[in-house]
Order: C-alpha cells, then sequence, then structure tokens
C-alpha cells in the first residue's frame, strides 16, 4: 500500500453503471480498473449488486473471469453479493482489500466463516453511512403510517366511505432508538424535527450522541422501554446483540407503542414480537428485516393487520451505486496512500 508504487489493479465485480466505475479509474493514474460488464450478471433493478437469477457464463467468459480476479488487489464488491462468493475472494492469491456495497458485510463474513485473523491478511470494509438517509425516512414514514392509520384510510376508500375522525401525530411522543449510530442518529435528528422526544441506547453512553433528548447504555434498554410511544431497531446481528429485544423488552412496551427494525430480523425474537401483535399488546409493527429472508409462507407476518413488511428494501434508493463508489473512493484514496481504510472489519466485529 506504499505511496509509491507503480500500479493497483481494481476489479469490479458487482453489476455496476460505467460512468460509475470511469470514475474509480480516475482516482489515480496508478489505478488499472478491471471492469468487464459482459462478466457480469445484468442488474434486476437499479443498485442490485447480485444480479439476475440463473446467470451463467459460457466456459471463454467463465476463464476471463477467473484471469480477472486473479490478477486484482482490490475488488469492489462481492462476487455474487453472497457469503459464498466472498469466501471465494478471500481465497484470491492477490487479493488484499475487499469493498463490501452493504453495512452488513461483517454478518456476511461470519456467514462465510471467515477467521478474526483472515480480516488481517485481507481488509474487508462496508459500507456503513451510505444508507443511513433512505433508512432514517423509511423510518419516520412507518411512524408517520401508523399515526396517521394509513389502513382505515384505504379501507374507507375501498368501502367509498366517507367518515372524518381524529389523527394522531408524532409531536410530543417519545422514540426509543434502540442503536445510535450512524442509521440510529439520522433516524433521531428527523424524529425530533417531527417534535418527538428521542431516547438513545448505546454500549457506552459516556461517548455520547447527538439528536438524543436522553442517551441510556444498552444494559438498561427495558427501563427505556418502558417509556416508548415507539421504538427503531437499527441494530447490525453480532453474537452481543442476537436476541436483544426479547419477550422481556417487548413486554416493557406500553400496548400504543409502535416498533420498527431497520437493523438485523436476528436482534428481535420474532416469536414474541408476533405474539405481542397477535394479543394486542403493541399497535403495530414496521420490520424491514425478518428473522428469515423472505419469511416462510405460514409466517404470522405475512397476515397480521397491524405489520408492514418491506423486503430488506428501505436502503435502496436509485442513487446507492452512486454513493457507495464515493465511498470507496475515498478509502481508494487512502489505501494508496497507506492510510486505515473507513469502515473495516475488524475481529472485534466477531
Amino acid at each position: 500500500m506504499a505511496a509509491d508504487r507503480e500500479l493497483l489493479t481494481v476489479a469490479v465485480v458487482t453489476p455496476l453503471e460505467p460512468e460509475l466505475a470511469e470514475g474509480i479509474a480516475a482516482v489515480d493514474q496508478r489505478v488499472r480498473l478491471r471492469f468487464e460488464p459482459a462478466l457480469l450478471p445484468p442488474p434486476r433493478y437499479p443498485s442490485d449488486h447480485r444480479g439476475a437469477d440463473g446467470f451463467r457464463r459460457l466456459p471463454e467468459a467463465e476463464d476471463a473471469w477467473r484471469e480477472l480476479l486473479g490478477e486484482a488487489e482490490v475488488l469492489f464488491g462481492v462476487p455474487g453479493d453472497s457469503a459464498e462468493g466472498l469466501r471465494a475472494a478471500f481465497a484470491l492469491p492477490r487479493a488484499r482489500w475487499i469493498q463490501g456495497t452493504s453495512a452488513g458485510a461483517g454478518e456476511l463474513a461470519r456467514e462465510a466463516g471467515i477467521a478474526p485473523e483472515e480480516l488481517e491478511r485481507v481488509a474487508l470494509t462496508t459500507a456503513s453511512g451510505v444508507h443511513a438517509g433512505p433508512l432514517a425516512e423509511w423510518c419516520l414514514f412507518a411512524l408517520l403510517a401508523f399515526a396517521k392509520d394509513v389502513r382505515r384510510l384505504e379501507r374507507d376508500r375501498r368501502a367509498r366511505r366517507w367518515e372524518p375522525y381524529a389523527v394522531g401525530e408524532l409531536r410530543g411522543r417519545t422514540l426509543v432508538v434502540v442503536g445510535v449510530g450512524e442509521i440510529g442518529t439520522e433516524v433521531a435528528r428527523l424524529a425530533r424535527a417531527f417534535g418527538m422526544r428521542v431516547v438513545g441506547t448505546k454500549r457506552d453512553p459516556s461517548t455520547g450522541a447527538d439528536h438524543v433528548d436522553e442517551l441510556v447504555a444498552v444494559d438498561r434498554l427495558g427501563d427505556a422501554l418502558g417509556q416508548a410511544d415507539a421504538v427503531v431497531v437499527t441494530l447490525p446481528l453480532t453474537d452481543a446483540t442476537r436476541g436483544l429485544v426479547g419477550e422481556a423488552e417487548l413486554a416493557a412496551l406500553p400496548p400504543h407503542a409502535v416498533f420498527v427494525n431497520v437493523g438485523r430480523g436476528g436482534v428481535v425474537d420474532e416469536a414474541a414480537l408476533v405474539d405481542a401483535l397477535r394479543d394486542g399488546r403493541l399497535a403495530g409493527a414496521a420490520l424491514d428485516v425478518t428473522a428469515q429472508e423472505p419469511p416462510p409462507s405460514d409466517s404470522p407476518l405475512w397476515t397480521l393487520d397491524r405489520v408492514l413488511l418491506s423486503p430488506h428494501t428501505a436502503a435502496l434508493v436509485e442513487a446507492e451505486n452512486a454513493r457507495v463508489v464515493e465511498l470507496f473512493c475515498a478509502n481508494l484514496r487512502r489505501y494508496l496512500a497507506g492510510e486505515p481504510l473507513r469502515n473495516r472489519v475488524g475481529a472485534d466485529f466477531y
């Protein structure tokens, strides 16, 4: 990673717009970009990092693909956007840095069985921070949908019923944000703009957090939930967060509370959440993530009336690729200068 190096081979291994790939090549004259769109699966939608299902390369193309991977020191993206692809990328002989396109690249490393010592040999960085804005907007959309009773509006429209009713508002309500990292901080900022009081939770409250009225330690989560009109979970899935919101924590919520999860499904005891919704101990839930994605066909989440279900797509916006590339290019300059990389996954993630 010395600043006086000659060439650095960077391979784009995920679907990407050509103009964005050109931006990577333009970072530095030492960058040798390998970008072969014909070897990549066509995207299913804007900023799709996996590509079309069933994509297969012809034998000659597969040989070219393996040659491209074998030359790369830096990979933009994870082949196939999968644990299997990440495992294969770590085995590449020249690979020294892999830039993930999601904030959950650390979880993908765990799923792929990447050992902590391997993360010392090959740097893995996440796209943490890129998705904070869209995710925070989705959280406020969910809170407003329940406050204004969007389901009732739709039922009344279909029934051609015109009956005025008093709607709720966010102003003056208390929101508990479970995890005030970059996403949680943006949720807190928007919530306060709507006049909400925000309580944040953090592993170490002494480090502070912006846009919150009160900050408590995670081990005081139950106390915080007791005063909540709404909850937003933003946490990644780690050994420390798995099942963090369980039956006791859900029982601490008042029955008028709304529960929102844009972190990871495994942070929440989903069976306990379903029971609370079914028994009327929660006013509703908005879930962009679930324990199994998609949920099984017989999951109550498909049929419960007070549930908004999103297919893990709240962070997906057309500008996502451009923002990930911007982050990557800033990190690429650091790499070339021999400086520490932003958002590097370390052994402490495990």
